[in-house]
């Protein structure tokens, strides 16, 4: 028997999707260079927060699992885009950032990709 669903924070997905965002934000953005700001630190910043956002506003449109699914197929997207900005950051500035953290990173928005898939597909 699972534990009852009544907010979207009660979903594991958006748990780690929540940290995550938190972790990119404390480990990485403040350790990359001046003239990323309005490059890869602003799409990271802007791509890690987007997942747990959709999914809360996914969940108030849950009764239609067409549109459900869809703001879930939108999050695994901003996932995969932080990961390619994770992999961009992990090899153009291995000096500045901690590359074992980049990569814990980048295996993480993976697995809540998957997550993400597997929710959709199973949601009733």
């Amino acid at each position: 028997m699972g534990l009852k669903i009544v907010s979207f924070r009660d979903l594991d997905v958006y748990k780690r999707l929540y940290r995550l965002a938190l972790a990119v934000h404390k480990e990485i953005l403040p350790k990359l260079p001046v003239q990323e700001k309005y490059g890869l630190r602003d799409q990271l910043n802007r791509s890690t927060k987007s997942p747990p956002a959709l999914i809360a506003e996914g969940y108030a449109r849950r009764q239609s699992a067409k549109e459900w699914r869809k703001y879930l197929r939108d999050a695994v997207g901003e996932c995969n885009e932080s990961v390619v900005h994770l992999l961009l950051i992990r090899d153009l500035y291995p000096k500045l950032i901690n590359v074992s953290i980049c990569g814990n990173l980048v295996e993480e928005y993976e697995i809540a990709g998957k997550q993400l898939y597997r929710l959709g597909e199973s949601w009733k």
